[in-house]
């Protein structure tokens, strides 16, 4: 007789084959305790599944009858209707009216991918309904982070009489209270969180804001604008706008948009947002959108796309216009339709990307000294919080995540300007809200302005607070990055050798993506198996072979792991036994298919039998 899961009692988790201390100085967990593993076979049970996948499945907290839902996530089953969200309905009817009455629309939006993509697919909308919208992406370094009043003003003295921020305006009162003085009708449509007063707008469309009860927090921007275009779509439907001459536009061949966008905001990819990543993959595969195209020719992505070449291979070249050169590039190539000039716009954003790596390493080299320099050698500090005059301000979030990643806490880079006013961004850790403490520091005065998220913020500041603002950092994060930093723990989704590597393999694995933020990727472990190969490729990489005790190899690859834990544990362990954990990724090369395990920890086993779980 099987036991439900609830009547399985605690028990404490083992280490994962053994490893309480791996070369990263992690202690190694089975994702699953009593509880999910019973759950992982029941849900093999019920709906014929291989026990692996079930493992995945069950690991993400997936409820056993909501497993078909996860395995096939549409958009018909996980869009609510669009009216929970607050001031949603007020929105759509403004945007309505300016269709129906051919107004000038301006949009202002932000100059990331999530801006850029939210940016493209209202104008792309807009269009449709016959509008010729304005569309203004600020400067990073002479305008900053959302809307301006010199920029408002330019745009009103266009004859814009609806002004739509996207990815933005959440927290800019005073040039959307200039809009509004200026005759402009205001349609905020934003997911960053807010502050303690909210802009006086026509409608306030953002899942985070206090009087929201959507549940849609999660959305990135670009989804909220979806969502509010489905809204505008019915709205005129009722009016009776659409017609023969002029179809009601199809939002899901925008789907390419969305899918880039979230995930290159790191939005977690949970319910709405997996459908819309699933769905907007396979319409990338289909290469029918010129700017998408274009953008995957000039990366070289020859196989069809998945999550991972979003966020690191398509993302950050739409990200370099807005960090080092036009902010504007990347929503014209998302508009353009002529497929020369995008070949031509996505080639100057390759080129930036290539220029914008060797600013961003420069920086980095820099940041990562003065850092080890403040932790000294006993490693002390709940947080890092690096400077210098010589800094781009558009590569400062990138080197804040490096930091984060390397040390393991919240870290901020901060692009010092000749006149004493830094900008900067941090990136913290799970558990460590960087945005509400950088909003604090605002309202102590501590900060010219500051905002974001749990993950992620902006600062301004200036430079003689800079070590104020350090230690004010130190003080109110120490105990939530000590509770965060001392759960260091490696969760691990199975064991399997490598025989058992195949595509096929994968492609079972792959059922449970699309895998990003929320989602996390399976990470499978390969118990005791000999390194016979380690060898420096690229900017840092290792390039590694496994061979099980069946003689079976599995190819491996560490990214950026010369001069890290990693890359030194690989290193003085060539030809030993290792136990090896990592990710799963498909490499086609001619036509051909292998499977290659991406490393990210390993441990040297302990004397005695090792059982593959």
């Amino acid at each position: 007789m099987t036991l439900p899961a609830s009547a399985l009692p605690p028990e404490p988790v083992s280490a994962f084959l053994g490893v309480t201390r791996s070369a990263t100085g992690k202690l190694w967990r089975d994702r699953l305790d009593a509880r999910g593993t019973a759950k992982a076979q029941a849900i093999a049970q019920r709906y014929q599944l291989p026990e692996m996948l079930a493992r995945v499945i069950a690991g993400r907290g997936v409820e056993i009858d909501a497993v078909p839902d996860f395995l096939d996530p549409t958009i018909r089953k996980l869009m609510p209707d669009p009216s929970t969200v607050t001031q949603m309905e007020a929105g759509a009817k403004r945007i309505a009216d300016a269709a129906t009455r051919r107004e000038k629309v301006a949009i202002f939006g932000d100059y990331d991918v999530d801006g850029a993509t939210s940016s493209a697919l209202l104008a792309w909308h807009l269009r449709h309904c016959g509008l010729d919208p304005l569309i203004h992406i600020p400067d990073r370094i002479f305008e900053g982070y959302g809307p301006n009043v010199d920029a408002i003003r330019g745009l009103a003295e266009k004859g814009a009489t609806l002004l739509v921020t996207v990815d933005c305006g959440t927290t800019s009162l005073e040039p959307l209270a200039e809009a509004r003085r200026l005759g402009m009708s205001v349609v905020v449509i934003d997911h960053h969180q807010t502050a303690d007063e909210l802009p006086e707008v026509d409608a306030l469309i953002n899942p985070n804001r206090p009087d929201d009860l959507s549940g849609l927090g999660h959305l990135a921007a670009v989804g909220l604008v979806l969502m509010t275009l489905v809204a505008v779509n019915r709205e005129l439907r009722h009016r009776g706008f659409w017609s023969v001459e002029r179809p009601e536009p199809n939002l899901l061949d925008m789907l390419h948009h969305v899918a880039l966008g979230t995930v290159a905001d790191v939005a977690p990819l949970i319910g709405l947002n997996r459908a819309f990543v699933a769905k907007g993959l396979i319409a990338l595969r289909r290469r029918d959108h010129v700017g998408h195209t274009a953008l995957m020719d000039v990366a070289r992505l020859n196989g069809p796309p998945e999550v991972w070449h979003l966020g690191f291979m398509l993302g950050p070249r739409i990200n370099a216009g807005g960090r080092i050169g036009r902010a504007d590039l990347g929503v014209r190539l998302l508009l353009e339709g002529d497929v020369s000039e995008a070949a031509r716009i996505a080639a100057e954003l390759d080129r930036l990307n290539t220029e914008r790596r060797v600013i961003e390493q420069q920086a980095e080299a820099q940041a990562e000294a003065e850092a080890i320099a403040s932790l000294g050698l006993e490693d002390k500090g709940a947080v890092i919080v690096t400077a210098s005059e010589g800094w781009h301000p558009g590569v400062v979030g990138l080197v804040a995540s490096r930091l984060k990643e390397k040390f393991g806490r919240p870290a901020f880079a901060i692009a010092l300007e000749p006149g004493g006013i830094g900008t900067g961004s941090g990136r913290s850790i799970g558990g460590v809200d960087l945005g509400r403490a950088v909003r604090q520091a605002v309202n102590e005065g501590i900060l010219i302005k500051g905002g974001g998220h749990a993950m992620a913020a902006g600062v301004t500041l200036r430079k003689e607070r800079l070590a104020e603002f350090r230690g004010w950092l130190e003080t109110s994060l120490a105990g939530d990055v000590a509770k965060s930093r001392h759960v260091n723990e490696l969760s691990i989704d199975g064991a399997v050798s490598a025989r058992g590597v195949t595509p096929e393999f994968a492609a079972t694995l792959n059922r449970a993506g699309p895998f990003g933020a929320g989602n996390p990727e399976p990470i499978i472990a390969l118990p005791a198996h000999q390194l016979v190969y380690a060898d420096e490729v690229g900017q840092a990489h290792l390039r590694l072979r496994f061979k099980s005790g069946d003689g079976a190899i599995v190819n491996g690859i560490a990214f950026r792991s010369i001069g890290q834990k990693l890359g030194q544990a690989l290193i003085e362990n060539r030809g030993q036994s290792l136990h090896v954990a990592g990710c799963l990724s498909v490499d086609r090369w001619q036509g051909a298919e292998r499977v290659q395990l991406r490393v990210i920890d390993v441990a040297v086993p302990d004397p005695g039998p090792t059982m593959i779980r």
